[in-house]
């Protein structure tokens, strides 16, 4: 004979699923179709991601919550985080251009090699950027091609990436 879930394994449950539909809010409208969730809830959670007011605000996630109990919860689980990894993914190519950025503006040539060596093929805009930064003399002037450098090195390392160089 089964036992029904305590009264404390139900809440959990359903703070897990308030929780769970918390994350959703602020997503794209599309995104929230592409789940294939209840149009109510998706129209639950657009609205939410509009309400300023605490209160309304709280009460609303519960309403979140209580619609979230007629959703299997796995699939969208497993979709937030594949759209979440997506997200540290971009963060960290991010960072990573960024700390070339900074190599190649403090150091010059001797960080474009290292580049090139990581990269495998010569970049000669960026060589051409470094050489216009040597002789840049105004702050503007010298961030702006501060700025260019960044696009043209992660350029370079999302090729790098999209032939399975990485």
């Amino acid at each position: 004979m089964d036992t029904p879930p305590s009264k404390s394994a139900r809440k959990r449950e359903t703070v897990a699923l308030q929780e769970l539909g918390e994350r959703l809010i602020g997503l794209p409208e599309a995104q929230l179709r592409s789940m294939g969730l209840n149009d109510r809830l998706v129209d639950a959670l657009i609205a939410a991601a509009g309400i300023k007011a605490h209160g309304a605000l709280r009460r609303q996630r519960q309403l979140i919550g209580k619609l979230m109990r007629h959703e299997d919860p796995e699939p969208i689980r497993r979709r937030l985080e594949a759209l979440e990894g997506t997200g540290r993914a971009a963060k960290a190519d991010f960072k990573r251009a960024e700390k070339w950025r900074d190599a190649l503006v403090a150091e010059g040539q001797p960080a474009l090699a290292r580049f090139v060596e990581t990269t495998g093929r010569p970049n000669p805009d960026l060589e051409a950027l470094l050489d216009e930064l040597r002789h840049a003399s105004d702050l503007v002037r010298r961030r702006s091609i501060s700025r260019r450098i960044f696009r043209a090195v992660s350029d370079a390392l999302g090729s790098r990436v999209q032939d399975g160089c990485a």
